[in-house]
């Protein structure tokens, strides 16, 4: 029986079987010198048991024919968005990118107040730069003004 939990935990357990495959190419490393593939095949598996264990347990949710999809422009809206991350944050750079995105889904998709919208946006775009690309040392893209 297809409920909603089961569907899910395919869609997950397909994810993390795809990760795994692609990640073959990439060498694994050990525990005391992980490799690239390393961390992504690790958190693959993890997914992979995960998803097992809510097949397993989704058979009391919903079945999937009575879910209504009334939420359906706020996940089309948040897809759209996370296409246009891929796509910008090489052009844009990371600031301008993360700015837009925040204020797109809280001003426009969850209509919160353009002051607290503005402030939020700002503040998480700068501290989360500050702790990847200072803090950690994670060179972030840069965009056509070098922000």
């Amino acid at each position: 029986m297809l409920t909603v939990d089961r569907v899910a935990g395919g869609a997950l357990a397909l994810l993390a079987l795809g990760v795994l495959v692609e990640s073959r190419v990439l060498p694994l490393g050990s525990l005391r010198q992980p490799g690239p593939a390393y961390m992504p095949v690790v958190l693959a598996l993890l997914l992979l048991i995960f998803a097992t264990v809510l097949i397993g347990l989704g058979g009391r949710s919903p079945h999937l024919r009575t879910t209504a999809w009334a939420e359906w422009r706020h996940a089309a809206a948040i897809l759209g968005t996370c296409v246009f991350a891929a796509l910008a944050m090489e052009r844009l750079g990371y600031r301008i990118t993360t700015v837009v995105l925040l204020v797109f889904l809280l001003a426009i998709v969850e209509r919160r107040r353009l002051v607290v919208t503005a402030v939020f946006a700002l503040a998480l775009t700068v501290g989360s730069y500050f702790l990847f690309a200072t803090f950690l040392r994670v060179p972030l893209p840069r965009g056509p003004f070098g922000l």
